[in-house]
C-alpha cells in the first residue's frame, strides 16, 4: 500500500534499514530518538553529577503523565514501575486477604509472571481461582464473569492475551466487578499502543504494562494506573522512601504516603535511565494517533492470516476484528526452528509454546515486509533448518 501515511514514520527507525522487525509484540523497534534521549542522560550525569537529580525526578512525572495520555487516564495517576510483577507486587501488598471476601479471580491465559505473584498471595490468605480457556485462544469471558462473586476481592487480568492475541471484553468484567463490589487491574502490556484506550471511561480500577512493546520504549520503565480515588484507600506494604510525602526528610517513621497516586504508589529509587531511553516511544504513539494504529494493524493482520491461511498453517488468533489485537500467532510442524532461523536473517519474530510463531505489524511495516516474512517463511522450510533439535529459546 503505497500511500500509506504511516510509513512516514520509518525514519524515525533506524533497525527498519537491514531488518524486517514483526515483533512489536514483544520488543519494539528502537526509535532513533531513543539514541539521543539516552546520551542526554549520560550528559546529565557527566555534567551535573548530584544537581542532575533536579533535571531527573521531575521527568518520572512526566513520563507517566505521557503514559497517562495513551492510557486514556488523568495527568498525575500512573507511577512509574520497574516491570508489571513489581506493579501487581505493590497492588497485592495494599490487600487485606480476609474471608469471605478473599478471592483472586483470573483466567489461565494470563501471562505467568503475574500469575506468581498472586500464586504467593496465598500465604497472605489469598484465594486463587483460575479459570481455565478450553481452547487456549479465546478469552473464557462467560466462565469468567461466573466466577467473578461476592467473594472476589480483585480481578487482574490480561486485556490481551500473549498466546492468542484475543482481546478480552473489560466493559463486561468491570460491569461484573463493580456488581459484586471487587476491583479490576487491567494489564495493558499487550494492548496499549495497538489498541485504543480510554481506561477512566471504562471505569478500570488499576492498570500495569510497559514500554517494551507497543511502546516501542526498551526494558526497566513499567507502570502503574490507580483510580485516584481509590488511590487515596491504599496503603501497599511493598512500598519506599519516594512513596512518602517528604522522601528527603529521612524520617524514621510510618511511611507517610504521598497523595498524589504518581508517588503514593512508588517505592524506591526511580529507574531513571529507562525513562530517557522509553520516553521517545511514548511521544511518537501520542503523534501517530492509536486510532491510526488500530486502523494499520487490522487491515495488515488480516492480510498477514490470509498469507498463512493459504500454506495450511493452524492460526491461533481470532479471526474477528473485534476479538483481535495486533499480532498473529500460527503454527506447524517445525515452527519454533523456523522462528530461530528467521531471527538469524533478520527477520525478527518469536515463537512460544501453546502459540506458534508470533509475528507483529506495527505504524513502520510495510506492506511488502509481511510479503517477505512469508516468504522467507517458505525458503526456510524448503531447505530446512540445521540440526532443528539444537534450537531453543
Amino acid at each position: 500500500m503505497t500511500d500509506d501515511p504511516l510509513l512516514r514514520y520509518r525514519a524515525e527507525f533506524p533497525t527498519l534499514g537491514d531488518s524486517v522487525h514483526l515483533i512489536a509484540h514483544s520488543l519494539g523497534a528502537m526509535p532513533r530518538r531513543a539514541r539521543a534521549l539516552t546520551l542526554q542522560f549520560l550528559d546529565e550525569w557527566e555534567r551535573h553529577s548530584i544537581e542532575a537529580w533536579h533535571h531527573w525526578l521531575p521527568r518520572v512525572e512526566d513520563t507517566g503523565n505521557a503514559i497517562a495520555r495513551i492510557l486514556g487516564v488523568a495527568p498525575g495517576t500512573v507511577a512509574i514501575q520497574q516491570n508489571v510483577s513489581t506493579a501487581q507486587a505493590i497492588v497485592a501488598s495494599c490487600l487485606q486477604f480476609a474471608p469471605p471476601r478473599n478471592r483472586v479471580v483470573y483466567s489461565s491465559m494470563n501471562f505467568h509472571t503475574v500469575h506468581y505473584v498472586w500464586q504467593e498471595s496465598v500465604r497472605r490468605g489469598a484465594e486463587v481461582i483460575v479459570v481455565p480457556s478450553e481452547d487456549g485462544i479465546h478469552p473464557p469471558m462467560e466462565a469468567l464473569l461466573g466466577a467473578i462473586d461476592e467473594r472476589t476481592l480483585i480481578v487482574p487480568i490480561s486485556h490481551v492475551l500473549f498466546r492468542s492475541s484475543a482481546v478480552k471484553d473489560v466493559r463486561a468484567i468491570v460491569k461484573r466487578a463493580r456488581d459484586v463490589g471487587a476491583l479490576v487491574l487491567l494489564d495493558c502490556y499487550q494492548s496499549a499502543g495497538t489498541l485504543p484506550l480510554a481506561l477512566a471511561e471504562w471505569d478500570v480500577d488499576m492498570a500495569c504494562g510497559g514500554s517494551v512493546k507497543w511502546a516501542c520504549g526498551g526494558p526497566g520503565c513499567a507502570y502503574l494506573y490507580v483510580r485516584p480515588d481509590l488511590a487515596a484507600r491504599l496503603e501497599p506494604m511493598n512500598t519506599g522512601w519516594f512513596a512518602h510525602k517528604r522522601p528527603f526528610a529521612f524520617e524514621m517513621d510510618r511511611v507517610d504516603y504521598a497523595d498524589a497516586p504518581a508517588w503514593r504508589m512508588a517505592n524506591g529509587t526511580p529507574p531513571i535511565p529507562a525513562l530517557f531511553s522509553a520516553r521517545a516511544g511514548w511521544d511518537l504513539l501520542a503523534e501517530v494517533g492509536v486510532e491510526r494504529i488500530r486502523e494499520k494493524s487490522l487491515r495488515q493482520t488480516r492480510a498477514l492470516r490470509e498469507l498463512l491461511e493459504q500454506r495450511g498453517f493452524v492460526i491461533n488468533t481470532p479471526r474477528d476484528d473485534v476479538q483481535r489485537a495486533g499480532t498473529i500467532c500460527f503454527d506447524f510442524d517445525g515452527a519454533q526452528p523456523v522462528a530461530i532461523e528467521l531471527n538469524r536473517r533478520r527477520f525478527f519474530c518469536d515463537y512460544r509454546p501453546k502459540a506458534g510463531i508470533r509475528a507483529s505489524p506495527h505504524y513502520y511495516t510495510t506492506d511488502a515486509e509481511i510479503e517477505a516474512f512469508v516468504r522467507e517463511i517458505d525458503a526456510i522450510r524448503r531447505v530446512g533448518v540445521p540440526n532443528p533439535a539444537a534450537a531453543a529459546y
